[in-house]
C-alpha cells in the first residue's frame, strides 16, 4: 500500500511540474513575440528616417554642384580678364622710348585696367551674394512647403539669379477656371511668409496651360485663362497676405513654353502649372551695370 501511495504521489508531482513548465514556456514565448514585433516597428521607423535623410543629402549635393559650377564659371571669367590685362601691360612694357603724351596715355590705360579689375570684383561679389541668398531662400521654401504637400504637386529650384516655384494646376485652381481652391490659400500663405521676409526681392507669377482649346462666357482662350490665373494668385498675395503690390508682377504664358508633350494626358498635366519666380529688383542690376556706381564703391581697407 505504501508503494501505491508513493507512486501516485510521484505521478502527481511530475504532472504538476509539467503544467508549470508549459505555462512558463508559453509566457516566455508570448514575451519573445512581443519583443520581436517591437523590434520590427523600430526597424521600420529607422528605415523611414534613413530614407528621409538620404533624400535631404541628395538635395544638398545637387545644390552644392550648382554652386561649384557657378564658382568655376566666375573663376574662368576672372582668369580671362587677368590674361587680357597682362597682355596689355606686356605690350606697354615693350615700349622703350615714349613721349610725355605716351606716358600719359599709358597711365590712363593702367587706371582703366584698375577700374576694370575693381568692377570685376564687384560683380563677382554681387553674384556670390545673390547665389548665397538664393540657396538660403530655396532651403527655407522647401522647409515651409514640405508638410502636407505631395512632391509631384510642387517643385522648388534655383536657376542662375532666381528661385522658381512650380505649382500644379490641381493644387491651386478648379478645373478649367481661375477660381482658387481652399488648398491654394494654405500653400500661398506659406510662400507669402518667405516673400514678406525678403522686401528687396520682386515676385513674378506666371500662368501656363495645356493646348486644349477653351472658350467660355468668362474665358476666351488659353491666353486669357493663363493671365487670369496669374492675376488671381497676385491678388491673394496682396489682399490676404499684405504683400506690397509694387513688388508683384502677373504674366500669362498661355499654352506655350511647354515642359512636356501635349500629346499625352500626363504631359498636359505637367504643362498646366503656375510658376512663382522670386528675383532681385531690376534697379539692382542697373546699378551693377552703371560705371559711376562702380567708381563710388569703396574697396575694403581704404
Amino acid at each position: 500500500m505504501n508503494r501505491t501511495i508513493l507512486s501516485m504521489l510521484a505521478f502527481s508531482v511530475l504532472l504538476l511540474t509539467s503544467c508549470v513548465s508549459n505555462k512558463k514556456f508559453n509566457a516566455l514565448q508570448e514575451s519573445c513575440n512581443q519583443q520581436i514585433a517591437q523590434c520590427e516597428e523600430d526597424l521600420k521607423a529607422a528605415k523611414d528616417k534613413l530614407s528621409s535623410c538620404t533624400n535631404d543629402l541628395n538635395a544638398l549635393r545637387s545644390e552644392k554642384n550648382i554652386r561649384e559650377e557657378q564658382m568655376a564659371d566666375l573663376r574662368a571669367q576672372l582668369t580671362d580678364c587677368q590674361k587680357q590685362r597682362d597682355i596689355q601691360l606686356s605690350q606697354v612694357g615693350d615700349l622703350t622710348v615714349m613721349s610725355q603724351g605716351a606716358n600719359e596715355n599709358m597711365k590712363r590705360t593702367l587706371d582703366q585696367l584698375a577700374e576694370k579689375d575693381k568692377y570685376i570684383h564687384l560683380l563677382q561679389a554681387a553674384k556670390t551674394k545673390a547665389d548665397s541668398i538664393n540657396l538660403a531662400l530655396s532651403a527655407n521654401l522647401k522647409a515651409q512647403l514640405k508638410d502636407g504637400i505631395e512632391d509631384q504637386d510642387i517643385e522648388v529650384k534655383v536657376d542662375k539669379t532666381v528661385v522658381m516655384i512650380n505649382l500644379s494646376d490641381k493644387m491651386l485652381f478648379q478645373s478649367g477656371s481661375s477660381d482658387l481652391t481652399s488648398r491654394a490659400n494654405e500653400v500661398l500663405g506659406k510662400i507669402a511668409t518667405i516673400i514678406e521676409e525678403r522686401p528687396d526681392l520682386e515676385v513674378m507669377v506666371e500662368g501656363y496651360t495645356d493646348n486644349v482649346p477653351i472658350n467660355t462666357a468668362c474665358t476666351k482662350d488659353n491666353w486669357d485663362l493663363s493671365v487670369k490665373r496669374a492675376t488671381a494668385v497676385v491678388r491673394i498675395l496682396q489682399k490676404n497676405y499684405n504683400i506690397d503690390p509694387n513688388r508683384l508682377i502677373a504674366a500669362g504664358r498661355g499654352e506655350y513654353n511647354t515642359l512636356a508633350s501635349n500629346d499625352t494626358k500626363e504631359g498636359r498635366a505637367t504643362n498646366r502649372r503656375t510658376r512663382i519666380i522670386i528675383l532681385p529688383k531690376l534697379d539692382q542690376f542697373y546699378d551693377l551695370l552703371n560705371p559711376d556706381m562702380v567708381k563710388a564703391e569703396k574697396p575694403k581697407g581704404e
